[in-house]
């Protein structure tokens, strides 16, 4: 199944002409889906800790007798850490 023709186009890129740091996420989820992590990491290196961190969402909203706040909050940090540092790196390679 080709899941590219059902992708969002990313509003940033189609505006500025510059990828925003979310850019590739939903390629790297294809990849993922398709049993490539290597590719998908490439593409989109925070991908693993986005997965963590909307499992701990999921998880906050399931489980409601365990507080998974500081878990969200460090996976957050984490995940934007990741996106900020690949961006960086993405755009300084341009």
């Amino acid at each position: 199944m080709d899941l590219e023709k059902y992708m969002i186009p990313c509003l940033s890129k189609q505006l500025f002409g510059l990828d925003c740091p979310g850019c590739g996420m939903q390629r790297s989820l294809s990849l993922l889906f398709h049993g490539d992590f290597i590719a998908a990491f490439h593409m989109f290196p925070a991908i693993y800790t986005t997965i963590l961190l909307f499992g701990s969402i999921a998880l906050n909203f399931i489980d409601k007798k365990r507080n998974y706040h500081k878990i969200i909050i460090n996976l957050a940090i984490i995940n934007a850490s990741i996106m900020v540092i690949a961006y960086l790196f993405k755009i300084s390679n341009y």
